[in-house]
């Protein structure tokens, strides 16, 4: 070994050992805290909303729906947008707190709410608030985290959300017992975690100052800024959405465990053992991400996919539906904080709000499509032939992902130095 390379090791082991000795900052945790009590509450209100909406308010399946496909799109489309004004701005903080801000706001529309109307306003204006603040928050992590502990903050920061995904319905199933099936109830307490959320991003959260010698972004969207996302950052956009074709909408579980003959009481745990496994291995994780290759997981991650659809599809028991669901959720676990890591790595600094916009918004629209596709499948064939489908293109994907690893292997050593 040259003595160029003996010192060049003997830095990254320096600055791996620095980066142990720091640990992850109070702001990931703070926004990882956040994120969990946000989605507690969320989760309250949107595991009865859909038997709320038909049971209460009359509403069809056709409209939950709609109303429920609007509002996901309304979410990805502001995402770009206010990614790239937080590159604009040069502050992300204030966008995010807006966000959650708005959300919480909604939540006491719920219980107040006597026509669906009033629902649907309260349930657009939430995923708008989730929209404003999701890249953002995302480009705050990268800018708050030391390059070397970038996968293990994601990986907590997606961890501690998703904990609030399976405390949510837990509370719901809960609540619903205790005030005999009184939805109004729920509803009003889901409102408590929500403003806890607004108050702890404002007192918890600091924004880091911004370098001076970063660039200024004038317009994020225009053309000569998009070029400067390069072809690193497009082809990890290429991956995510290639991924997220491979696998559909959490709905799919539900609707094969009510196949199988949960009861509809029960159907809150479905996601709550999904998002059990979720929590419990993205942390993990994105602390192996900072130390091997980040591609090696991603495949790995599309393995437990192939093996989640197969088990669902020829599921004939409860018990092998949640063998099927914890290995979707440690799939999830494998992939989504992994993702954003790789976006953080390969955008430029200066715009990360931005790429995690555009990221956001792929995805998003790569998910509908699955969706949609799957739902062609299930009405067709049957919920065996809808899982299958996604195990051969999970497989696929794990072919190209193979043949093109070489040009997915992790460019971003020049952009964490950029960082440090």
């Amino acid at each position: 070994m040259s003595d160029q390379a003996r010192e060049r090791a003997a830095a990254i082991e320096k600055t791996s050992r620095t980066g142990a000795r720091r640990g992850i900052p109070a702001g990931i945790w703070a926004l990882g805290s956040v994120s969990m009590l946000m989605d507690i509450s969320s989760e309250m209100i949107h595991a009865l909303l859909p038997v709320y909406m038909v049971a209460v308010l009359g509403t069809s399946i056709l409209a939950v729906g709609a109303i429920e496909g609007i509002a996901e799109a309304t979410a990805s489309i502001t995402k770009v947008f206010s990614g790239a004004l937080s590159d604009w701005l040069g502050k992300r903080k204030f966008l995010a707190a807006l966000g959650y801000g708005l959300a919480a706001l909604t939540k006491p529309i719920f219980p107040l709410a006597s026509s669906l109307d009033w629902l649907v306003a309260a349930r657009f204006i939430d995923r708008m608030g989730k929209g404003i603040r999701g890249a953002p928050r995302d480009a705050l992590v990268a800018d708050i985290a030391p390059p070397e502990l970038r996968g293990a903050s994601f990986g907590l920061r997606q961890s501690l959300d998703t904990i609030g995904a399976f405390v949510g319905p837990v509370l719901a199933i809960g609540l619903m017992w205790l005030t005999a099936n009184h939805f109004q109830t729920v509803f009003w307490i889901s409102v408590i975690p929500a403003f806890l959320s607004v108050a702890l991003i404002l007192v918890a959260v600091k924004e880091p100052e911004r370098p001076k010698e970063l660039r200024k972004v004038r317009m994020p969207l225009r053309r000569e800024e998009l070029r400067r996302l390069d072809a690193a950052y497009w082809r990890v956009v290429a991956v995510a959405a290639i991924f997220t074709l491979a696998r559909f909408s959490e709905a799919f579980l539900v609707l094969r465990a009510q196949s199988i003959g949960l009861p509809f009481a029960l159907v809150p745990v479905v996601l709550v053992l999904m998002s059990l496994a979720y929590s419990l291995s993205a942390y993990p994780v994105g602390i192996l991400s900072d130390r091997m290759d980040k591609m090696a997981i991603l495949i790995v991650g599309l393995l437990l996919l192939i093996v989640a659809d197969v088990v669902l599809a020829f599921a004939t028991g409860l018990f092998a539906v949640g063998i099927g669901v914890v290995l979707w959720g440690l799939h999830m676990g494998f992939t989504q904080g992994l993702l954003s890591t790789l976006v953080a790595e390969t955008a430029p600094a200066e715009l990360r709000g931005t790429a995690f916009g555009i990221f956001n918004l792929i995805c998003g629209l790569a998910l509908l499509a699955a969706s949609i596709i799957a739902g062609a499948l299930w009405d067709t064939v049957g919920p065996r032939g809808a899982f299958l489908a996604g195990a051969i293109f999970a497989a696929l994907t794990v072919l190209a992902f193979l043949r093109m690893r070489h040009m997915l292997a992790s460019p971003v050593m020049p952009q964490a130095k950029q960082d440090q």
